[in-house]
């Protein structure tokens, strides 16, 4: 009675031929997943949020009097002062109410509303 529960619950040890190791084709074909779902999990995830990080520090790094921001506690306002020594900014949230803010604690710059002293319209001659 015993061997033919044994039969039931175990399954037998067959004897297999040595692998190559990882390099063989097996081993290949066994990491190939993995590599693939990396590669998939850095161009669809990880790629794309790098990039909004690097945009998101150039425009912070950018910012002038007159932008509009949006801080990583909710609050929009809109730049006043900027220092470029220092990391703080100073933002106006309501008429008349000024907070200085951290350049890290930006969460986006929603508008930029200043141009480039060299980008100005010429004007339309009139007819």
């Amino acid at each position: 009675m015993p061997s033919i529960i044994n039969d039931f619950l175990t399954t037998p040890a067959h004897a297999q031929s040595a692998g190559g190791g990882l390099l063989s084709g097996d081993g290949i074909m066994a990491v190939l997943p993995y590599v693939a779902m990396f590669a998939i999990f850095y161009f669809l995830l990880i790629r794309p949020q790098q990039v909004k990080q690097k945009q998101l520090r150039n425009q912070i790094a950018a910012l002038r009097r007159g932008d509009r921001v949006l801080t990583a506690g909710g609050i929009i306002g809109v730049v006043q002062k900027v220092q470029a020594e220092s990391n703080e900014v100073e933002v106006e949230i309501a008429p008349g109410v000024r907070v200085t803010v951290i350049r890290d604690t930006l969460g986006s710059v929603i508008t930029s509303a200043s141009t480039p002293a060299n980008d100005s319209t010429p004007d339309k001659p009139a007819k």
